[in-house]
Parts: structure tokens; C-alpha cells; sequence
């Protein structure tokens, strides 16, 4: 059974991952292993040694420390009643995934100017 730190990294690399759009195979390819072995870290199956990680992170353009984030906090409160079946359903349209690979690509400021004009047509709707 994989340990939870294991099952978190391997979250975290399939987030990040999809984010870039890449797939499991392009992935391995940047980092000289089989996309099964891709498989088995975002499953937890396998551990993910700290010069692998270091590899993942340079060919997914982001620090080390983005793996972790989020580890070892406390169990996730569940989201209130009807907004979870309302994300759920829209984090999986394609058009949602190429929203958020927009957005992660770029600035900072340009990213508040979106959240912010976002929030407006939400509250306008």
C-alpha cells in the first residue's frame, strides 16, 4: 500500500503534467524513463527518488517544492453540498483544461486582471 506522500507527489505530477498538456509517454521521453513508469509514480505504486523528482520538476517547469505543496495537511473538508458536482463537471471539459493552461502561462499581474474580471461576470450573472 503507498504511503501518502507517495499518492501526493503522484497527484501533484499528473496535475502539473495535465496542465502542460503533456501526455504520460511525452513526459518520460523528456525524462529518459517509459511512460509506465510515469503511470506508476502518478499512482503511487512506485516512490519517486529525489534526483527523479528533481528531473520531473525540470522537465515540467517548476521548483521542487511544488510537488510538496499541500502535504501533510490535515483531511480535505468536503465542499459544500452541489458545488463539488458543479466543478467536477466543468474541470472536465476540454475547454476548462485550455482555460487553466492559458491562465498558467501567464504573469502575474495579467492573471489578477482575469481573476478579477472573472469575479465581476460571476457576480454580474
Amino acid at each position: 500500500m503507498p504511503a501518502e506522500i507517495d499518492l501526493h507527489l503522484g497527484r501533484r505530477l499528473r496535475r502539473r503534467r495535465r496542465l502542460l498538456g503533456l501526455t504520460q509517454q511525452q513526459l518520460g521521453d523528456r525524462v529518459g524513463i517509459r511512460f509506465q513508469q510515469i503511470q506508476k509514480y502518478e499512482c503511487g505504486a512506485n516512490r519517486i527518488s529525489a534526483a527523479r523528482l528533481w528531473e520531473l520538476a525540470e522537465a515540467l517547469q517548476t521548483p521542487v517544492s511544488y510537488f510538496y505543496d499541500g502535504a501533510g495537511e490535515g483531511p480535505v473538508v468536503a465542499p459544500v453540498e452541489g458545488v463539488e458536482a458543479g466543478l467536477s463537471g466543468a474541470l472536465k471539459g476540454e475547454e476548462t483544461l485550455d482555460l487553466i493552461r492559458t491562465y498558467s502561462r501567464l504573469g502575474e499581474h495579467p492573471r489578477r486582471r482575469l481573476l478579477d474580471l472573472a469575479r465581476s461576470l460571476a457576480e454580474a450573472a
